[in-house]
C-alpha cells in the first residue's frame, strides 16, 4: 500500500511534509516520512488563547447536541478506519491487526460519549432545612489539555476528546513527537465531522506540534483547566506537581508492572494464548502488557515449556504483512533498554530464552525476540517496568504468596488469575487481593474495553479514562439549595436573631 495515497486520503498534502527540522521516521524500516517544524512558544500560546475563546462559547451549547459532533467523528472514522489503521501501524510499528482495533476503539468511544451526552446527570439530595431542596449540577471545565504516548497515538486521544467535547470543553492535543501523522490525520477527521456539524467553533480542537518543552508550556499554563497525560512514571512526577502547584487538575495515566497468576485449577491452553498476546502484542510496549507471570509451582514446568515453544514459533517481522506477529520496537532506546534489563535479570540468576535482536530483510528497524526470563525471585529488575517484550516468569506455592508478589511492586495498572476455582478468583478481586486499577478473571490484562474506566493505582497515576463515570472528569460539580419557603432557616439549627 502507498503511504502518499494513504496521506492524501487522510487530508494530508506529502508535499507539505518536507520542511522543518524534525525528520518523521517509521520503526518499520527507518525511512523518513516527512519533516515538520514544531511550534513556537509564542504560536503554543495563541492556541491556548483561541481555545479560551473556543470554550467560552461551545459550553454554552446544549450537551445532546455536542453529541451530536462526536456522532458525526464516529461516522468519519468509520469510513477510514484501514487507512487510519494503517498508518498508525507506520507510525508505531504495531502489527496491522493491532493498528485497525484502535480506530475500533475510537469508534467505540465516539459511540459511548454521545450516548452520554443525554446522561450528565446531577444529584437530588434531602434538605434537613424545611422549604429546601439540595441539588448537585454539572457544568464543562474549560480548556483540556491531552499529553499522549507513541504506542496508542490515536485511541487514548480519542477517550480524552470524546468525552470531554460532549461535557463542553475544548482540546489542545500535544501527541508524542514519534507520531505526528497519525495526530494530523486525525485532526483533519474531526475537521470532516466539523464541517458536516456547521455551528462550532473552529478552535475547538488543536495540536500542539513539539516535544516535551511544548507540553510543559501546556501543563505551566494557568488557562488549562485540566492534564490528562498518558506516557512514564517520570513523566507523570514531572508533571502532576507542576498542575497542582497552579491549582489545576490532572489525570494521569502511567507505567504498568503488569502480573498474571496462573493457578492449577486454571485452563492451561486458555492462558497460553493470554500470556502470549499480553506479553508479546504491540512488542510488548502497551501500559498493559504483560510483564510478570507467576506460575504455581507444580504446573510451572509444563507451562514454560509450552510457553517456549509458542514463542519459538512467533514471526517477526514487517507489521503490514497479515501473517507477522511482531513488530519493530519504536527506536534504538527502546531496544537498548531492553538488552540493558536482561544483562540484569541474568545477573540476578534469571535464565533468558530469546531476547536477541532479528534482522529482517531490507528493513532498518530494531525487531527483537521477545524474552522468557526464568526468575529465582523478584529482584528490583522486575519490580521496573520495561517498556519491550520480556516476561518474568516466578513460581508460586500458596496463593497469598502469589497475590503478594503480584501487588509488591510500585506500579498499579492492570492484572489477572486463571483459574476455574470460584473461590479463588472471588478472593483475587476482593479487598485482600490485587490492588490494581484493573483485575480480570480468565483473561490477560492487556487491552480493555472503552465501557469500564481505564487507570490504574500506586504509581500509575490513579487516574480514569474512557467509561463509566469518568466524564466527571471533564466538569466541575456545583451543589445548589433552593430554599422555597417564606422562612430562612439556617443549617445544623444555628439561631442568629437580628
Amino acid at each position: 500500500m502507498n503511504i502518499a495515497k494513504i496521506l492524501k486520503s487522510l487530508d494530508i498534502n506529502p508535499s507539505s511534509l518536507n520542511k522543518g527540522h524534525w525528520i518523521l521516521k517509521s520503526p518499520i524500516d527507518g525511512q523518513s516520512l516527512g519533516k515538520v517544524s514544531f511550534d513556537s512558544v509564542s504560536k503554543i500560546h495563541t492556541k491556548i488563547t483561541s481555545s479560551v475563546k473556543a470554550f467560552g462559547i461551545w459550553k454554552n451549547i446544549p450537551a445532546p447536541r455536542r453529541g451530536e459532533l462526536i456522532r458525526l467523528l464516529g461516522e468519519e472514522l468509520r469510513l477510514v478506519k484501514n487507512d487510519l489503521g494503517y498508518l498508525i501501524s507506520v507510525e508505531s510499528g504495531k502489527i496491522l491487526e493491532e493498528g485497525k482495533g484502535e480506530v475500533q476503539e475510537m469508534i467505540d468511544i465516539c459511540d459511548f460519549a454521545q450516548g452520554i451526552s443525554r446522561q450528565l446527570y446531577g444529584l437530588t439530595i434531602s434538605s434537613e432545612r424545611p422549604g429546601h431542596r439540595m441539588m448537585e449540577t454539572w457544568h464543562p471545565l474549560g480548556v483540556i489539555g491531552v499529553i499522549s504516548a507513541f504506542n496508542f497515538p490515536a485511541a487514548v486521544w480519542s477517550w480524552n476528546f470524546a468525552l470531554a467535547i460532549v461535557c463542553g470543553n475544548s482540546i489542545i492535543w500535544k501527541p508524542s513527537e514519534k507520531t505526528l501523522l497519525t495526530a494530523l490525520a486525525c485532526q483533519n477527521i474531526f475537521y470532516r465531522a466539523l464541517k458536516k456539524f456547521g455551528d462550532a467553533p473552529k478552535d475547538l480542537s488543536q495540536i500542539i506540534i513539539g516535544d516535551s518543552t511544548s507540553g510543559s508550556i501546556l501543563v505551566n499554563d494557568s488557562r488549562v483547566a485540566l492534564i490528562s497525560a498518558t506516557g512514564s512514571t517520570n513523566m507523570g512526577r514531572a508533571v502532576a506537581p507542576k498542575v497542582a502547584e497552579r491549582f489545576g487538575r490532572s489525570l494521569l495515566e502511567l507505567g504498568g508492572n503488569n502480573a498474571m497468576i496462573v493457578t492449577p485449577a486454571a485452563d492451561l491452553n486458555m492462558a497460553l494464548r493470554a500470556i502470549t498476546f499480553s506479553a508479546v502484542g504491540t512488542a510488548g510496549q502497551r501500559c498493559t502488557s504483560l510483564r510478570r507471570l507467576i506460575v504455581h509451582h507444580a504446573i510451572a514446568p509444563k507451562l514454560i515449556a509450552q510457553l517456549k515453544k509458542i514463542y519459538s514459533s512467533l514471526k517477526i517481522g514487517n507489521p503490514l504483512e497479515n501473517t507477522t506477529h511482531v513488530g519493530p520496537l519504536i527506536d534504538a532506546a527502546s531496544f537498548t533498554n531492553m538488552q540493558n534489563a536482561l544483562i540484569q535479570a541474568k545477573k540476578d540468576g534469571g535464565k533468558i530464552t530469546g531476547g536477541q535482536q532479528i534482522k529482517v530483510k531490507n528493513f532498518n528497524g530494531f525487531y527483537v525476540r521477545p524474552a522468557l526470563v526464568e526468575m529465582p525471585k523478584q529482584t528490583d529488575i522486575v519490580r521496573h517496568e520495561t517498556f519491550s517484550p520480556i516476561l518474568y516468569c516466578m513460581t508460586y506455592k500458596t496463593l497469598d504468596e502469589a497475590i503478594a508478589l503480584q501487588n509488591d511492586v510500585p506500579q498499579g495498572l492492570s492484572s489477572c488469575i486463571f483459574t476455574n476455582d470460584i473461590k479463588e478468583a472471588e478472593y483475587f478481586l476482593s479487598a485482600q487481593g490485587s490492588d490494581c486499577g484493573i483485575a480480570n478473571v480468565n483473561i490477560g490484562p492487556s487491552g480493555a474495553e472503552i465501557g469500564g474506566a481505564f487507570g490504574g493505582e500506586k504509581e500509575t497515576g490513579g487516574g480514569r479514562e474512557s467509561g463509566s463515570d469518568c466524564w466527571k472528569n471533564y466538569m466541575r460539580r456545583a451543589t445548589n439549595t433552593i430554599n422555597y419557603s417564606h422562612q430562612l432557616p439556617l443549617a445544623q439549627g444555628i439561631k442568629f436573631n437580628i
